[in-house]
């Protein structure tokens, strides 16, 4: 057969095929999630980095702007956990900070001592440039494609 593709002999044979093929489908997406969740974990951390200011002095960002860097531990506390399995073909994977305060940060709200802190997105825009570039979709095609070609090999 040329041009690559899949030959089958009997119904034991194409059983087979689809099982393999499967397996290599969900092995791609576990890994694109993977990957899309470390492309996340970059883009907030390149965020949390557009700005900083010295300890104790007043934060350059304005509201609606992702927070300054002052120390570094939002920045250091966003981790990726996952991806775990959720489903037949579903994988999860989390990013985020773990830092106490990085939800108020990026949401806003009351604070400590009754301050109210204005939100400084960046988490879901972090999120919404990767969507919008086609970074995320482009993460699974390509696992996709790969994992199909290999079938085809087969």
């Amino acid at each position: 057969m040329s041009g690559g593709g899949v030959q089958v002999l009997g119904l034991t044979q194409l059983t087979g095929a689809f099982v393999a093929l499967e397996h290599d489908l969900e092995r791609a997406t576990r890994l694109a999630t993977a990957h899309a969740a470390h492309l996340a974990e970059a883009r907030i951390k390149q965020m949390l980095t557009t700005s900083s200011h010295p300890k104790g002095t007043p934060t350059p960002s304005a509201p609606g702007e992702p927070p300054s860097l002052v120390t570094g531990t939002l920045r250091r506390s966003t981790k990726v956990v996952g991806p775990i399995p959720v489903g037949f073909g579903k994988w999860l994977a989390q990013v985020g900070p773990t830092a106490v305060y990085g939800r108020i940060q990026e949401l806003g709200g009351t604070a400590g001592h009754g301050a109210e802190l204005p939100p400084r997105p960046y988490v879901q825009p972090a999120y919404e440039q990767l969507i919008a570039s086609g970074a995320i979709s482009r993460t699974y095609h390509t696992a996709w494609r790969a994992a199909l070609a290999r079938g085809a090999a087969h």
